[in-house]
């Protein structure tokens, strides 16, 4: 009886191809991500060789496009959106961002949250410091600051009073042509009011008041609380002015005072644009200061 070879009942699968292996009718191979069915039985015929193999199943595209994933998000943190052509990476954003739509709204990108209030420096003093120094902060897009200072206390009790000074180009400004006023007001447990009205003309810093008893406590839940509002520091044609509000109980508990006031420098020094150097810093008349949290926020215009 005569035989017919019918070959191979069904597909065998060889794993990816090897030059050195035999291959008979029907064996299946891998080859760059694609399988390929031997034809015609040999040995060292690559799968490009259509005499030996055709194509059984082409690879696919890393993503729904072609691109590969794997080499479009290079760094920790990327993530992947589409744009009118394809699939594209976004660059993770810095600390403090958020991401949101561009200006077009055709694609997502990373920026900084938007307010008309803006915290720009945060210091906390938890030990003997002779003054807190705020500079190089101002900008243009600003139109006037706020620094709110909480927790305030001195290292001795020598004077509780704190005084305001301008910072250009790195150094206090100490020429005498500061001018400031103020007004204070206290209320005790005996039912008596007092008031006071004062300021001080070509000093050399501006008082920030404490006419009234000075609490001059340096430990326990005894503290002052100060709001400096300081003008636009971007308009070099007149002297930035600002204002304050202050608190601090008196030692005894039998009594509150209260001051606000506001002055300037009326000197040229600074009348000008304030830039890298240029601020303001805040320091006790007596002492040291002990503890504070020193918060300055910027308004845009």
């Amino acid at each position: 009886m005569a035989t017919i070879n019918l070959g191979a009942i069904k597909f065998n699968w060889k794993g990816a191809y090897a030059g050195g292996t035999a291959y008979t009718v029907d064996d299946v191979v891998s080859s760059g991500g694609s399988s390929y069915v031997c034809i015609l039985a040999s040995t060292g015929n690559a799968v490009s060789n259509g005499t030996y193999w055709e194509l059984m199943s082409s690879a696919g595209t890393n993503g729904t496009d072609g691109t590969d994933l794997s080499t479009t998000i290079t760094t920790q943190g990327d993530i992947l959106y589409r744009d009118g052509s394809g699939l594209q990476r976004l660059a993770k954003g810095t600390a403090g961002q958020v991401l949101q739509m561009n200006s077009g709204a055709t694609a997502p990108e990373y920026g900084t949250v938007s307010s008309d209030f803006v915290k720009i420096q945060t210091q906390e003093v938890s030990s003997s410091t002779g003054s807190v120094t705020f500079k190089s902060f101002a900008s243009s897009i600003y139109g006037s600051y706020a620094c709110h200072i909480t927790d305030l206390q001195k290292t001795g009790t020598s004077d509780n009073t704190y005084r305001f000074r301008w910072v250009i180009n790195n150094g206090g400004l100490t020429s005498g042509t500061y001018r400031n006023t103020f007004m204070g007001h206290h209320f005790n447990s005996a039912s008596s009011n007092n008031e006071n009205y004062g300021g001080n003309w070509n000093s050399d810093h501006i008082q920030l008041s404490n006419w009234n008893a000075p609490d001059t406590r340096n430990s326990g839940e005894h503290v002052t609380q100060i709001t400096l509002n300081i003008g636009n520091l971007s308009n070099g044609s007149h002297s930035p002015v600002f204002t304050y509000e202050r608190i601090n109980p008196h030692p005894s508990n039998t009594y509150t005072n209260i001051d606000v006031g506001g002055g300037y420098h009326a000197g040229s020094e600074t009348q000008r644009v304030f830039g890298t150097g240029d601020g303001f810093q805040i320091f006790p008349a007596g002492d040291a200061i002990g503890n504070g949290i020193f918060t300055l926020y910027g308004r845009k215009k």
